[in-house]
């Protein structure tokens, strides 16, 4: 059973949309986070340090929300291994995406791009699938 918490998902959606459209229009850069870790990666481009930057933000975050006193229970129910294998199928369909969930998803989206449109779908129907499957046919 999860929990619903709609204004800290909404605020999480504002902060995500304003850190995109301010890089966008700080930089001219798209805010897909798959895109901005392989700049970070040697060898580094001229403008990984806005994108090392970009990605502490986003690794800190949570635990700026924790020092200022929020708290959020959460539980992992499945094994590393499924994480592992989890992130290697995710990174396998983002290389033949051309992009994550937040390059499309967000970015994409706002921009109407049809590509981007399609991809979110696709995201979107693998994602109902997954969970069909693993809740109702594996019953876990």
């Amino acid at each position: 059973m999860t929990e619903f918490t709609p204004l800290l998902s909404l605020a999480g959606g504002v902060l995500i949309g304003l850190s995109a459209v301010f890089l966008m229009l700080l930089h001219g850069r798209i805010a897909g986070m798959t895109g901005i870790l392989a700049g970070v990666v040697p060898p580094l481009p001229v403008d990984w340090p806005w994108r090392a930057a970009f990605l502490a933000g986003a690794a800190l975050a949570p635990f700026v929300f924790i020092v200022a006193g929020g708290i959020v229970p959460f539980a992992v129910p499945v094994s590393t291994l499924a994480l592992v294998v989890g992130g290697l199928i995710v990174g396998v369909g983002v290389t033949y995406g051309s992009g994550c969930t937040s390059g499309h998803g967000v970015c994409g989206i706002a921009r109407l791009s049809p590509r981007s449109i399609t991809a979110t779908i696709v995201f979107m129907i693998a994602a109902f699938a997954t969970v069909y499957v693993v809740r109702h046919v594996f019953g876990a």
